[in-house]
């Protein structure tokens, strides 16, 4: 197991240990939150047919920058964009790009911005015009799945049972969770312990503390659960090429439960965005 430490007596490097934060740290996580949050509530109207992935992220970028913070995503490892934009069957981390979405598509935009050193990270699936029942049941099965996996989140729980009631519900519904990614820890650093999977068992793992932040961000698949990475080294795809949806929040574990960092100021958290 990890070692659990008070953040402000470590330095900002991953060094293995999961943090505690108090107070003041979960007000910048707060204000970080919300302007993620923000950002993605902007994109709303956006999301058509004919834009392309691109404008998105420029229009990211802008909100972003205009709003005091930093987009975290722009030259991390070497990657060049503001969000990520994953389309259909891409699993995560998909480069925007001069290609127009169509209707029909679903798409998935990953922000993750920083003030005043705390990092927001948050993501939303968006419905392009007019899309199938079928799409449209997965984008709620997703958002259900991190919401239920939300809901473990207080002391003395554990990672596990966050992961074992995504895995569970998810399955009940004839869908496959992507293990091969997860969520994680994060603060000052944006990937730092412990990583959260979306499978798992309950009471394993390391146990939920007052003052932890973490990430919890479900990716399920219409198919199999299998992904590969494509040549570009980022995107993530289905093998079997079929659907996949996410929905990703960040939160702090309090006293007697949680608070999520990144809910919609406009309360856009999930579609139909109306």
């Amino acid at each position: 197991m990890m070692n659990y430490v008070q953040a402000e007596t470590v330095g900002t490097a991953r060094d293995g240990s999961i943090k505690l934060h108090g107070p003041e740290a979960f007000a910048g996580m707060r204000k970080a939150g919300q302007v993620a949050a923000a950002c993605l509530d902007m994109l709303v109207p956006m999301v058509q047919p004919g834009v392309t992935t691109e404008a998105i992220d420029d229009a990211a970028r802008e909100f972003v920058l205009d709003n005091g913070a930093i987009p975290a995503c722009l030259g991390y490892r070497g990657y060049q964009h503001t969000v990520c934009t994953s389309v259909n069957h891409v699993v995560c981390h998909g480069i925007p790009a001069s290609k127009p979405l169509k209707n029909g598509d679903i798409v998935n935009i990953d922000v993750t911005v920083i003030v005043d050193g705390w990092h927001g990270d948050t993501s939303r699936m968006y419905p392009v015009g007019q899309i199938n029942r079928k799409a449209e049941r997965l984008i709620n099965i997703t958002y259900e799945a991190l919401m239920l996996g939300i809901a473990q989140v207080k002391p003395g729980n554990t990672v596990g049972d966050i992961g074992a009631v995504i895995q569970k519900f998810a399955h009940g519904e004839r869908c496959s969770v992507v293990d091969e990614f997860c969520g994680h820890g994060l603060g000052r650093l944006f990937h730092d312990e412990p990583n959260i999977l979306h499978v798992g068992t309950h009471g394993q793992g390391e146990v939920l503390k007052e003052g932890m932040f973490f990430t919890i961000e479900p990716m399920i698949n219409l198919g199999k659960a299998n992904t590969k990475v494509l040549s570009d080294g980022w995107t993530a795809v289905t093998r079997d090429k079929k659907l996949t949806a996410q929905f990703e929040h960040s939160m702090g574990v309090t006293a007697n439960g949680v608070e999520i960092f990144t809910k919609s100021p406009a309360g856009l958290d999930r579609p139909p965005y109306i």
